[in-house]
């Protein structure tokens, strides 16, 4: 965090004075969200993670029910460990069609290949969403400390 005090009834913060309440916690989130993806190797993975993971190769004819196309990291993963399954029958969950809980669907696998080819976008996705969630309370968190009265949150 930067400098900050209250001049009469607006915020001096990071050298910028006669600062509003909105204005001093947009600056304040811009300033956590550069401080969050200033370290990069985690978020440069889960770019690459949700990058591999589009389903936008072309693919051998499919089910009817299957969604068009596969993902380079999905093709990838199928080579290596080409038709293998998992011991004792076990299958476990994936989740295809979109990164929306409005557009996702369960589907239960029991190959290797096909179960990390679908999870290597959902780590990227996690890595994002939890990237988000440490940017929002570290804001609303240092909002808080500097903010006066009814200008806090929460």
């Amino acid at each position: 965090m930067d400098t900050f005090e209250e001049l009469k009834g607006t915020y001096f913060y990071a050298g910028k004075s006669n600062l509003t309440a909105g204005e001093l916690l947009f600056m304040i989130f811009c300033e956590n969200t550069v401080d969050q993806f200033g370290l990069g190797i985690a978020d440069f993975g889960a770019v690459v993670a949700l990058y591999s993971g589009m389903n936008n190769q072309t693919t051998r004819g499919k089910p009817r029910t299957a969604i068009e196309g596969t993902s380079r990291a999905s093709k990838k993963v199928r080579e290596v460990f080409n038709q293998v399954k998992f011991p004792f029958g076990i299958q476990l969950p994936t989740w295809i069609g979109g990164y929306t809980p409005w557009t996702v669907q369960r589907r239960m696998v029991a190959k290797i290949g096909t179960f990390v080819g679908r999870t290597i976008p959902l780590i990227g996705e996690l890595i994002i969403l939890s990237d988000i969630s440490q940017i929002l309370y570290r804001s609303i968190r240092d909002y808080n400390i500097i903010a006066r009265g009814n200008d806090k949150i929460w």
